[in-house]
């Protein structure tokens, strides 16, 4: 069973950058997919990126898509989601999440989440 620890978030003006990453433990990472999610007060979680086991499969939600990247080291185990030219309502919490193999932009499909890291993003 995998445990992940997502960190790097922040406090950044418009049109800043943040790096978030998420580490793995536990488990054998090179096989996990990984996806972070995001929720702002009062609303539901959203899909933000994902990233399937090799890495060669992405998906982005269509308000980050050239903007954030997602990428993999299993060497550190980590994923990665790299935020460019941030906007205010990109304020969230922001969580990663794993399964195995394949990735997937449905929150119900991912067993393992870590603790959430807070965005803010302000004008």
């Amino acid at each position: 069973q995998v445990q992940l620890a997502d960190s790097g978030g922040g406090l950044v003006q418009a049109g800043g950058s943040l790096r978030l990453s998420c580490a793995a433990s536990g488990g054998t990472f090179s096989r996990y997919a990984v996806g972070w999610f995001r929720q702002a007060p009062g609303k539901e979680r959203q899909f933000v990126a994902a990233i399937n086991w090799t890495g060669r499969t992405i998906y982005y939600a269509d308000s980050v898509k050239g903007r954030f990247t997602i990428s993999r080291d299993n060497a550190k185990i980590t994923v990665y989601l790299q935020m460019d030219s941030l906007k205010p309502e990109d304020t969230a919490v922001y969580s990663c999440a794993a399964r195995e193999f394949d990735a997937s932009t449905a929150s119900m499909d991912y067993p393992y989440w870590g603790q959430g890291t807070q965005v803010t993003v302000s004008s």
